[in-house]
């Protein structure tokens, strides 16, 4: 027995360490693009709460690259691979995440009202084993025309490109569509059902057919939203949009939440859940904070003189 341990040794290996903490599995699916921004700032945010990967916990993340198709599976994948926990990203992720599988808790980042969604049975209650972060990202979608038009007073017609197929791109889709006409703006969808679709779609786009271009909460149209930048401003196309990171990407303005704020507060969450915290009793937090971005430097480029005051009203400004 002796001489077999003193072979093991030799031979380079340890021995498992007496009473080391399990790692913990957390599952991750996004649909990228923007959204990496998300699970960008949920690492920071377990480095704030001094939760290591590779020491504590281990992410097992899944990009399925604007495809919400692709969701279901990766949650099943993921069950199978045995993570303690799902962390998803948006809305419609998170729905399909709770279709797909039976008993493992969910936190989420949502957009659009999470009980009204079917995600949770109430904020204070969420019930079940799903409960998370919302930011009133959807419910604002006509304020962010109405930024638009403060940006932009001279636009008249505005392209919004959309899911038809996605609840929460058709709330977002009927928002804005009932501020416009009291703004003299014309909004026109475009149905697409993927990002590719998106990027064929921009690219037909011709010159001066549009005077913007209006993202509503779609998370397909969203994630695709940073591969479209250079196309419009290609076609000289202002983009307004709900992701403040975009606004220093692109964008001539945005109207929303830093995504990277969203994923660093739901990390608080994924933390008490896995100390043991009931998903059933853990009431949704909702991130009130609305912001507004601009982007002069691109607002030059396109020859845009953004109004003063809109400038001063700015929480962000790149100049």
């Amino acid at each position: 027995m002796v001489r077999a341990l003193w072979l093991f040794l030799c031979l380079g290996f340890a021995l498992p360490a007496m009473g080391q903490p399990k790692l913990q599995r957390i599952g991750v699916i996004h649909i990228g693009g923007t959204y990496e921004a998300v699970v960008a700032g949920f690492r920071e945010g377990l480095k704030d709460l001094r939760l290591e990967e590779g020491k504590h916990l281990v992410l097992h993340v899944r990009d399925t690259k604007g495809s919400l198709a692709a969701v279901e599976p990766a949650a099943k994948q993921l069950v199978s691979e045995r993570v303690d926990l799902l962390f998803t990203v948006t809305t419609s992720v998170s729905i399909r995440a709770k279709q797909a599988t039976k008993a493992i808790p969910i936190v989420f980042y949502a957009g659009n009202d999470p009980v009204r969604a079917g995600l949770v049975d109430s904020f204070a209650k969420p019930g079940g084993r799903v409960t998370g972060i919302h930011h009133v990202g959807t419910p604002i979608a006509d304020k962010r025309l109405q930024i638009l038009h403060q940006v932009l007073p001279n636009a008249r017609r505005v392209v919004a490109f959309h899911d038809p197929d996605n609840v929460v791109s058709r709330n977002g889709l009927a928002l804005a569509g009932g501020a416009a006409p009291a703004l003299k703006l014309e909004l026109v969808p475009r149905p697409v059902a993927s990002v590719a679709e998106l990027i064929a779609g921009v690219r037909a786009l011709r010159p001066g057919e549009f005077d913007a271009y209006f993202v509503v909460g779609d998370a397909v149209v969203t994630s695709g939203t940073p591969m479209i930048v250079g196309l419009a401003r290609e076609r000289r196309l202002p983009l307004v949009v709900q992701d403040l990171n975009l606004v220093e990407n692109g964008a001539l303005a945005g109207y929303g939440a830093s995504y990277f704020d969203l994923g660093r507060l739901a990390a608080k969450y994924v933390q008490r859940v896995l100390a043991g915290t009931n998903p059933a009793d853990l009431p949704v937090e909702t991130y009130d904070k609305v912001q507004l971005g601009l982007n002069l430097r691109v607002a030059r480029e396109l020859g845009i003189t953004v109004p003063q005051d809109v400038v001063l009203r700015a929480d962000r400004v790149i100049r």
